[in-house]
């Protein structure tokens, strides 16, 4: 089909194609590997008992296609459409003044060193810095293949619970912060949208960006008047580039209020997953007792320092095996 002469007369259509062939080949090429590993521990298990391979061999490969298996069952929890997408990473500070920011500031640290330990490419599109530190707001575009399965997890209130470097006393205190991940649409996914329906407005960039970003009203912000979803990006230094940036993210977040439609006919179903004290409260990280727990899915880690340095792999794939139940 790519060697079609016509094929690259739509270009994103085509790379649409293009990215869908590649995850099809990389399915195939991952059954392969799988396949032969078995096969192998097969092998290595009929040579044990000639006397021709040693039990440690032979353990080894067997957990090596266990590893294998393990890692293609929580993949195949990745089965909706939306899954496979890029996806916008919202951060909001909750109430607390500068504790807040500051947390929310590092959440967005996080973030980014999991998407760059796993090879995603994250680029801020708007930023609302902190009266004294840390961020009050953020959104982040994570681009990468499931960036949106793999992060789904993640909506919902995050708490920290730390002694904090902004009081005097040294105080216990607890700080909040809200995370909300939509996926960011393609030309996979047809969103209808009524021009007449946009409120357009620009204004001057905030935060880092240089002299031409904060003295240019580049940034834009649009609203859908019938919901009254707001989107807003800063990212380029072009107001046409930065309209079709918040044009696409506004298509976003119509199209998660869809797919949360879905979810809470859903969850009509499954209401008793989750214990209704705790709401919106997915995780603490309790940095004093060095522990970080997910209440829906009960995983835990001790290990503080990592899940901040972006080590959540774990809790994500916690709740996709949980959320897939």
């Amino acid at each position: 089909m790519s060697l079609n002469p016509d094929f690259w007369n739509n270009p994103e259509h085509a790379e649409t194609v293009l990215k869908e062939l590649k995850d099809s080949k990389k399915a195939v090429g991952i059954y392969e590997e799988i396949k032969t590993t078995i096969e192998d521990a097969e092998v290595l298990l009929e040579f044990q008992k000639e006397g021709e391979a040693t039990e440690e061999e032979v353990d080894s490969r067997y957990n090596e296609a266990l590893v294998l298996l393990e890692d293609i069952e929580f993949r195949s929890t990745l089965d909706q459409p939306e899954d496979v997408l890029n996806c916008i990473l919202e951060i909001n500070a909750g109430a607390g003044g500068t504790e807040a920011c500051d947390w929310s500031a590092m959440l967005y640290r996080m973030y980014i060193m999991w998407a760059e330990k796993n090879d995603y490419k994250a680029t801020e599109l708007h930023r609302v810095d902190g009266d004294v530190a840390g961020i009050k707001s953020i959104v982040i575009e994570i681009e990468g293949e499931y960036a949106f399965g793999m992060l789904k997890g993640e909506n919902g209130v995050h708490r920290l619970v730390r002694v904090s470097p902004f009081n005097a006393q040294g105080k216990r205190m607890t700080s909040f912060a809200s995370i909300f991940v939509h996926p960011m649409v393609d030309d996979s996914i047809e969103i209808e949208i009524n021009p007449a329906d946009l409120e357009w407005d620009t204004f001057r960039a905030q935060g880092a960006g240089g002299q031409h970003v904060n003295k240019t009203e580049s940034a834009v912000r649009v609203k859908h008047i019938p919901s009254g979803i707001v989107a807003e990006c800063q990212q380029e230094r072009s107001q046409h580039m930065n309209r079709d940036k918040a044009l696409q993210m506004l298509k976003s977040r119509l199209y998660e209020v869809e797919l949360e439609k879905q979810r809470a006919e859903k969850a009509k179903i499954e209401s008793g997953k989750m214990k209704n004290e705790w709401g919106s409260q997915i995780r603490s990280y309790v940095l004093d007792d060095r522990r970080v727990k997910d209440h829906r899915t009960g995983f835990e880690t001790r290990n503080t320092d990592a899940v901040l340095d972006g080590g959540i792999d774990g809790f994500l794939k916690a709740f996709l095996m949980w959320n897939g139940e």
